[in-house]
């Protein structure tokens, strides 16, 4: 039953969408349509009544078009027919890191380390979050374009479906109607149809007389029409999109079909790995959550990942009773609560996963158990931060190419060089929707060492690197010692305005300004 549309809602277009796309006998429309022809002869057109639908590369002004989103807005959004939302507002220039004068010379001839690298397609509080890996079900695509049927086919080979198992046919929404009058059809059905508006609906409703319950159906069409997306919206298809199109759109369609409406959020998961050992990769992950925490003010986890040797527990001063092990060898029982009795709080807005750091044990896990416990640690915060052991398994391949943001930490030297290459190289391949990951190069200007250049190190691995670090032992072992974090002891530190810095890039955010207390704030308190 449609609704009056709200008085004080603008979008609100006064009608509900179907649940499940299924045919409905009181339809009148699909009952005046026997026949399936090219012509629609005979038939009666719903949209007799809505002016024709504008050609693309006819753009109306904003006064004109009301629904008219800016060209950014769109790039960064799925395209849908549905209306368009205010652009987020543009990100603030991110502060200059000054650096140390010891490591001038080593950083002379690199490029700007400190350049944000976004990843495609998102911006603002969408590129804050992670996002949703598609559960485990069945797709059918039927495509009329080959491009549509390729860019569906590298969508099915992204990390965030690797679950789903997808088909791609030829043919379009005709090829599906002929397909699924002898067999059963998937979880999800995607067609793409270059049909108008009246032939589109009467195959759709061919369509829904074989699709079996529970099944949704996505349609990929041309027409940016707000009429057509409210009657397919009315007739239970699940979403509409229009060209151009690109596999993450694809992507970002199919996983909000299926999110989880009682999750608030999907945190977004930063994998720290080191290119060797003594590169102080799990130092910058421990550092980098505490900024998070306490500069930009959002709630993170850690977790440490090395469990015979791990050492944040010994950074944050803590010694649970329980960790991440308990964890790993439970993964079925793993749920909130027991989540949050596993975790050790180190301060108001972090959590610590700790590893239990002895030999008592060989830990033989599965890749499995890593990927439940991480995916679940996910919901927790809205950063999770992971601090991974240099060793080599199928674990840890997996959780690597499975982390939303990468961060490849190394020093200027050859061996960190070839590893950090094969890392990069290994990950672009297996993640070729996702930006590339991140290189901090650490320890930069070590007195009487011979180093690469950063400019030589970056283009050799064909990153320029997000952060360069001073050597700056005094500080780090300081911090150590002391059972805190750069920031707490030595927080004018270069290193500390480092991290500091990191962490807004992957954040996407600025930190919260700091209030000033007034001096005469105390005096109207008393009474």
């Amino acid at each position: 039953m449609a609704r009056p549309p709200s008085d004080h809602d603008p979008f609100d277009l006064g009608f509900e969408a179907a649940d499940e796309f299924t045919s409905a006998g009181a339809d009148p429309w699909r009952s005046s349509a026997p026949a399936l022809t090219p012509a629609m002869g005979g038939l009666d057109d719903p949209f007799a009544d809505f002016p024709p639908a504008r050609p693309r590369d006819e753009r109306p002004s904003a006064a004109q078009d009301p629904f008219a989103a800016p060209a950014a807005a769109r790039q960064a959004q799925v395209q849908t027919a549905a209306p368009a939302r205010a652009p987020a507002p543009a990100p603030q220039p991110q502060p200059e890191v000054q650096r140390a004068p010891a490591a001038e010379a080593a950083l002379a001839a690199a490029p700007e380390p400190f350049a944000p690298i976004l990843h495609d397609g998102l911006t603002g509080s969408d590129a804050a979050l992670g996002e949703m890996a598609v559960p485990r079900i069945t797709i059918h695509a039927f495509c009329v374009r080959p491009e549509t049927a390729q860019m569906i086919e590298q969508a099915a080979a992204d990390r965030r479906m690797a679950r789903a198992s997808t088909i791609v046919r030829d043919g379009g929404l005709d090829a599906a109607v002929e397909l699924y009058q002898n067999q059963s059809t998937p979880s999800l059905v995607l067609v793409e149809s270059h049909d108008g508006a009246q032939r589109l609906l009467h195959l759709l409703d061919a369509l829904a007389q074989v699709c079996d319950p529970g099944t949704k159906v996505v349609v990929i069409g041309q027409a940016n029409d707000i009429a057509l997306y409210r009657e397919l919206m009315r007739r239970g298809v699940s979403e509409y999109l229009t060209q151009p199109l690109g596999p993450l759109q694809i992507i970002r369609a199919v996983s909000g079909l299926y999110a989880d409406p009682s999750a608030p959020f999907v945190g977004r998961q930063v994998a720290f790995v080191g290119a060797k050992g003594g590169v102080g990769a799990s130092t910058l992950a421990h550092n980098f959550a505490w900024s998070m925490a306490e500069r930009m003010q959002t709630a993170t986890v850690i977790v440490d990942l090395d469990l015979p040797f791990g050492t944040a527990g010994l950074d944050f001063n803590q010694d649970p009773l329980q960790g991440v092990i308990d964890a790993l060898t439970q993964p079925e029982r793993l749920d909130p609560v027991l989540m949050d009795r596993m975790m050790v709080r180190c301060g108001d807005r972090l959590s610590l996963f700790a590893a239990p750091a002895t030999l008592d044990q060989d830990y033989e896990i599965s890749a499995e158990a890593y990927e439940e416990v991480t995916q679940k640690i996910r919901g927790a915060a809205p950063f999770v931060v992971l601090d991974l052991p240099h060793s080599w398994a199928a674990w840890t391949r997996r959780v690597l190419i499975g982390s939303d943001d990468l961060v490849v930490v190394a020093t200027p030297d050859l061996a960190s060089l070839r590893n950090a290459k094969n890392i990069v190289d290994m990950v672009r391949q297996a993640r070729p929707n996702d930006a590339p990951p991140r290189l901090v190069l650490n320890q930069v200007g070590v007195p009487g060492r011979p180093e690469i250049p950063v400019k030589d190190f970056g283009e050799a691995l064909g990153v320029t690197p997000s952060l360069v670090l001073p050597f700056d032992p005094k500080s780090f072992g300081q911090a150590a010692n002391n059972g805190q974090m750069v920031g707490e002891v030595a927080p004018k530190s270069k290193a500390a305005e480092g991290i500091d810095h990191l962490a807004q890039l992957i954040s996407r955010r600025e930190p919260p300004q700091v209030q000033k207390a007034s001096m005469l704030a105390g005096l109207f308190r008393k009474k």
